[in-house]
């Protein structure tokens, strides 16, 4: 069941998603080589905590992988998404895709950012730059009378012009009350289908691409998934609320654009 959310409800949502983006810019002031995602894991969660709001990912359910164990989910290099936070250092030139959820004044947060460490190669800073593009394209459909075909296709053509993979398997999704509610967001679709965007709806659209073909493996915990050929892949997410006229971006990139500077995607 798809929920309307009503004016102040979408305040109280970019109240949460705005912890999110300040949360996302509290960890790249720390991306650098020699770093481990738990030590970003550790920032990002006290951070949240500090602001009275409890960290969404941590705990979150799964039959076959147990809670995770995170409070961000920190996916690099060849990994797409769902990466737990372990003790192994970044690299000079790796990237990495953090993903971060807040539940706040009862409505959740959601927004990932795909990061460089150090210099990243020129063909990686081009997958990264796609596929940031990609999101705002979708979120250019995201308006009363669309469809979620429409935001799909956006997103999809982008990619698939640059000879990237799109991620099926896994997609964006409503949120509200709860983190993951209906509708489903694919990055995939054809125009003029799916379900028909309505103003007061709250979706978060999520691109997840790989520079080399779509197929994706689970690895042996039951989170992190990864890319089959072993390519590298790139993970932006906002939470938007429909508009009439335009969407409205819920969360936002501005705190972290401010840290990364001109280093910024």
């Amino acid at each position: 069941m798809i929920f309307l959310k009503t004016d102040d409800e979408i305040e109280l949502l970019r109240q949460s998603n705005l912890l999110v983006g300040r949360t996302l810019a509290e960890v790249a002031k720390m991306i650098k080589p020699g770093v481990t995602t738990k030590q970003l894991d550790k920032v990002a969660e006290e951070f949240i905590r500090d602001h009275g709001a409890v960290p969404t990912f941590k705990g979150f359910p799964n039959p076959y992988g147990g809670p995770f164990p995170g409070s961000i989910c920190a996916s690099v290099n060849e990994q797409v998404v769902h990466g737990i936070p372990n003790d192994i250092p970044l690299k000079e030139g790796d990237i990495i895709s953090v993903d971060c959820g807040t539940y706040m004044n009862g409505f959740c947060g959601d927004s990932a950012y795909t990061f460089c460490v150090g210099e990243v190669a020129p063909e990686i800073l081009e997958l990264l730059k796609t596929t940031k593009e990609a999101l705002y394209k979708g979120i250019e459909q995201a308006v009363h009378g669309k469809r979620l075909g429409d935001i799909g296709y956006a997103v999809q053509q982008h990619c698939e012009a640059h000879s990237y993979g799109v991620v099926r398997e896994f997609v964006g999704h409503g949120i509200g009350k709860e983190m993951h509610e209906d509708p489903q967001v694919p990055n995939y679709g054809k125009r003029g289908t799916g379900t028909m965007l309505k103003k007061g709806m709250c979706i978060a659209i999520e691109p997840m691409i790989t520079q080399g073909n779509r197929q994706i493996v689970m690895e042996s915990d039951n989170w992190t998934v990864r890319t089959r050929d072993r390519k590298w892949a790139a993970h932006f997410e906002h939470t938007v609320a429909i508009g009439l006229d335009k969407a409205d971006i819920l969360s936002s990139f501005e705190f972290i654009e401010q840290v990364l500077g001109d280093k910024a995607i």
